[in-house]
């Protein structure tokens, strides 16, 4: 039998071996003499992006409800993780059984409802009031102290305008209801539009920007996320305007052959289609 670096490891090939042998396998892959070299040249940056990738194809497989497909998206995704862990431990930062440790014990905090000795007798509210009092103890201990700490750099914009205006809202920087958002709405639309009538870049940028960040804040009123609607509209989009290429098509025309009124006839007709089924 080869060493246990090797190839001919025994786990690499016993497909009941779980996670060991998945992380045989990352092991192996990073092997400087005998692994593979795309693999060994990769480094935290690197991955990082195929890592959001990999959690997007998930959302995408669950929105789709693709369950045959999720089941790979998720070991895709486990995979990332297994490939970050595998160079933490080269660096000596960290290994993977100190990821499952960090997050086990984590959970484990967080839920003394459920692994302590607290009532579990409360609403899904309080629950929620709860975990955020206890995630904010542990920003605390991290030294993270101002109430925007810790919220990602990297996050999707919309997503992190809702984590940013939720921690906000924790500490009282907030509107008291929707309707004072809707007022803000109005009043960074006119401001956008003196923006626009000045054709100065930055601050047409600048003003479009505020009228999103509000549009997200609304969302948060409305218990909307923000960065799932979008998606959803996205798909909704494409889905019509394909069907609107499609009813072209049917009569030997493409869209830039047509006209904006056509367009539009086929886009009401691929909608109301829509909602007929929906209904």
């Amino acid at each position: 039998m080869a060493d246990q670096t090797g190839a001919d490891h025994p786990v690499i090939h016993d497909r009941d071996a779980g996670i060991e042998r998945l992380l045989e396998i990352m092991r192996r892959l990073r092997d400087p003499q005998t692994g593979c070299p795309w693999d060994i040249e990769q480094d935290f940056a690197t991955i990082a992006p195929y890592t959001i990738e990999e959690a997007y194809e998930v959302e995408d497989a669950i929105a789709r409800e693709a369950w045959d497909e999720l089941k790979g998206e998720l070991g895709d995704l486990l995979f990332q993780s297994v490939f970050h862990a595998q160079m933490a431990e080269e660096k000596g930062h960290f290994t993977f059984q100190d990821v499952v440790r960090t997050m086990s014990d984590k959970m484990v905090a967080r839920h003394p409802h459920v692994f302590g000795d607290e009532s579990r007798d409360k609403s899904a509210d309080q629950q929620t009031r709860d975990w955020e009092t206890i995630k904010a103890a542990e920003r605390a201990e991290k030294a993270q102290q101002g109430a925007l700490d810790g919220v990602a750099m990297n996050l999707p914009a919309l997503l992190r305008a809702q984590k940013l205006q939720k921690r906000a809202a924790r500490v009282g920087f907030d509107w008291p209801d929707a309707s004072h958002v809707l007022a803000k709405i109005t009043e960074e639309a006119a401001e956008l539009e003196e923006a626009r009538d000045s054709m100065d870049a930055d601050a047409l940028e600048d003003e479009f920007g505020d009228l999103l960040f509000v549009i997200v804040n609304l969302g948060r009123h409305l218990g909307l996320e923000a960065e799932t609607a979008l998606r959803r509209t996205n798909a909704k989009f494409t889905r019509r305007f394909e069907a609107v290429e499609a009813a072209l098509a049917e009569k030997g025309k493409r869209p830039e052959d047509s006209t904006l009124e056509e367009m539009d006839e086929l886009w009401d007709a691929a909608k109301h289609r829509e909602r007929t089924r929906a209904g």
